[in-house]
């Protein structure tokens, strides 16, 4: 009888690196530190039976370069573009694009740390790398701050369906803006594409089918983009309100609540700072602009197990499909921030899809475009779904052989638990401020660097040598990040003045 797989290594196609016979008829890996990747097998793999563990990383990878880098891109892409353009009228576009270029090289470089790592001991789980570099203790972190990264992203996601999908609907059907029918509730609504869509995709063993699902949602979001542009040569400033209906004046009482600095006259949107770009700008708003770029590009617990599903799997390879999907969506967000703020400059809201609702709520292209955001936003949530459900697994049932039932139950949990958060939470920005400021720097700068410290071998890499040195500032940057969001955001709470939007 075969020895039965643990939880983590049913994660699908988990293709590490062949295994290669060597002289003596003894099998050999490809990594640099054999003995240690294999005593680490064996901690998590055991083996009653006296055989050969089946290790991690003995799966053949069956998702193809295309379908990662669409896994890996979608897994990036966020709600936060939603907010890009005001953040981008908070900072200026010089500000914001350096900002933006920043954070996206350091999230490439923190991935190239977490490759490597993974290519010395032989593992593909994020959680595995914490348990080897500190043990239990940095298992549980790394899976603590998965954990409530990837729960705050799809908070945003659901929150998107449950605001949005009744205007959809609402302008669709030309209803009024007072209509109670079950349709036009948002709750409803959330709950019935969780139970209708979500949850299908999210009972999947095999990420890698989604890929199909990623490639759809991406074009979502270049329909968006398009969209955006398009609607920049379409729109004059100063903009005239809409406000023939009381859908308009809904809107505008919604928006009222966020900005102030906006005076009405005529119909027409007068704005203090005139209708021109600025290059650069500091206000209060603006030190929230690095934790929302933060939040936008976590992308690093999806990129081990999407390395562990890719055919022939090489460091190099992973590390082309992270470049490729880090460089699409580094552009899709300049261009929608660039773009979206040009068109309304001072006046853009941090939702930048209300701002159009404030010309006309029943425009046919941006009712379009609610519908595809919606869509890729729907369609990102079982993605994002993996690693929590991983985490769970190596957290609580790290010996555990593979049930379907287990597989199932974290997902309905998981999804029933973000629903009522969705439902029953007034605002969630507060939770986003708090995520981004804590789980993201987490994953993207200290994780990453600490671990490369701790897993690379002294004997390869001394603590004096260069790629130590700059990883162990890495990791102080994280720290020194963590702590000033943190400070800023428990300040801004403090004194009420928090109207900052975003997320991943």
């Amino acid at each position: 009888m075969e020895p039965a797989e643990s939880e983590m290594s049913i994660i699908p196609n988990g293709k590490g690196h062949d295994l290669a016979e060597d002289i003596n008829g003894t099998h050999k890996s490809r990594f640099d530190d054999p003995e240690g990747a294999m005593a680490e097998s064996e901690e998590f793999l055991p083996n009653s039976e006296g055989k050969k563990p089946t290790r991690f990383t003995d799966f053949e990878g069956k998702t193809s370069f295309g379908m990662s880098v669409f896994n890996l891109g979608n897994a990036i892409m966020g709600s936060g573009i939603l907010g890009l353009a005001y953040a981008m009228a908070n900072t200026g576009i010089l500000l914001f694009l350096f900002l933006l270029t920043a954070v996206a090289l350091l999230s490439l470089y923190s991935i190239h740390l977490l490759l490597k790592s993974s290519g010395i001991v032989g593992m593909r789980a994020y959680e595995q790398l914490g348990f080897r570099a500190f043990g239990l203790p940095g298992k549980l972190a790394a899976g603590i701050a998965i954990t409530l990264q990837n729960i705050g992203a799809m908070s945003s996601y659901l929150y998107i369906v449950k605001s949005e999908f009744p205007l959809v609907i609402q302008a669709f059907l030309k209803a009024e803006p007072s209509a109670t029918e079950w349709y036009l509730n948002g709750n409803y609504l959330v709950v019935m594409v969780s139970i209708m869509v979500i949850l299908p995709l999210a009972f999947m063993k095999q990420l890698g089918y989604l890929g199909y699902t990623s490639g759809f949602s991406l074009s979502c979001m270049v329909f968006f983009l398009s969209a955006v542009i398009y609607k920049k040569f379409q729109i004059p400033c100063p903009f005239e309100e809409y406000t023939a209906n009381a859908t308009a004046a809904h809107m505008l009482s919604n928006i009222s609540l966020v900005d102030h600095s906006h005076s009405y006259h005529n119909g027409l949107v007068e704005d203090d700072a005139h209708c021109g770009p600025r290059l650069f700008t500091m206000n209060s708003q603006t030190a929230y602009t690095i934790p929302i770029l933060a939040f936008a590009f976590v992308c690093h617990p999806e990129v081990l197990p999407i390395y562990t599903e890719l055919r022939n799997p090489t460091q190099k390879r992973m590390q082309h499909v992270s470049n490729l999907s880090i460089l699409i969506m580094y552009t899709i967000y300049f261009l929608a921030a660039l773009f979206g703020y040009l068109t309304f400059y001072g006046n853009v809201e941090p939702e930048l899809l209300h701002t159009y609702s404030r010309i006309d709520p029943y425009d046919t292209l941006i009712l379009c475009v609610r519908l595809a955001v919606l869509t890729a936003v729907t369609l990102t949530v079982p993605i994002v779904l993996f690693p929590v459900r991983r985490a769970i697994q190596l957290m609580l049932f790290p010996t555990c052989a593979f049930s379907w039932i287990r597989h199932i139950a974290i997902a309905v949990i998981l999804l029933t638990l973000i629903n009522m958060l969705v439902i029953f939470a007034p605002n969630i920005l507060g939770i986003f401020g708090f995520i981004g400021a804590t789980s993201a720097p987490c994953l993207i700068f200290i994780f990453p660097a600490v671990f490369y410290i701790r897993i690379v071998p002294n004997d390869k890499e001394p603590m004096n040598s260069t790629p130590k040195i700059v990883a162990a500032c890495f990791a102080v940057l994280g720290v020194l990040f963590m702590t000033m969001s943190l400070s800023f955001i428990i300040i801004d709470w403090t004194t009420g003045s928090s109207n900052a939007g975003g997320g991943h």
